[in-house]
């Protein structure tokens, strides 16, 4: 009987044991974005609320009133650019597209950073390289965007001829996909 009982305790440890690590491992791969960690469960909004290098992006996505839309179920890829890219605008740009008359053109400029569907790194760069390094993007906007492959970086040029870096790549989010990048790209 102390036999039965001892192997049934080990049984149900080993047991015990086994959830947890299969628990562990089933955990979410998180990617750290503003000194947080953008979890593939949470939507768009959800996630880039909480990363300290987005406040004005977010500031702007909520004056737009385009909360609800990235909420929505996508999926929507991202072109997200920093407070960095933002303050590099001229002086004044920010705080004048952020005045509810200006809302139109916020509007434009911020759907201009989004393409519908989940397009991750590798999906953009085959598609470059298939079309000789540097393949057309719709964006919800209904403006053109280029993603242009540089050597093994990828860089977005926008209808003026501008480009932004994209640092931080492939931030999975439950209804599509965030690639981190250096400059606000502006439809012509």
């Amino acid at each position: 009987m102390q036999r039965v009982i001892k192997g049934i305790t080990v049984g149900m440890a080993l047991l015990v044991a086994t959830a947890g690590l299969s628990a562990q491992g089933m955990a979410e791969k998180t990617v750290m974005v503003g000194g947080a960690a953008m979890y593939p469960s949470k939507d768009i909004i959800d996630n880039a609320v909480n990363s300290k290098d987005h406040t004005t992006l977010v500031a702007a996505v909520k004056a737009a009133g385009l909360v609800d839309t990235l909420k929505g179920k996508g999926p929507f890829t991202v072109f997200a650019p920093t407070n960095d890219a933002f303050a590099a605008l001229p002086a004044g740009t920010v705080d004048t597209l952020l005045k509810p008359e200006n809302k139109k053109k916020l509007t434009e400029i911020l759907t201009y950073h989004v393409v519908a569907g989940r397009y991750d790194s590798k999906w953009l760069m085959d598609e470059a390289r298939k079309h000789g390094g540097k393949h057309e993007l719709a964006t919800v906007s209904g403006d053109k965007l280029w993603v242009v492959l540089k050597g093994s970086m990828l860089t977005l040029q926008d209808e003026k001829g501008n480009t932004a870096n994209i640092s931080t790549a492939d931030v999975y989010q439950s209804n599509g996909v965030i690639h981190v990048i250096s400059s606000v790209v502006m439809p012509s």
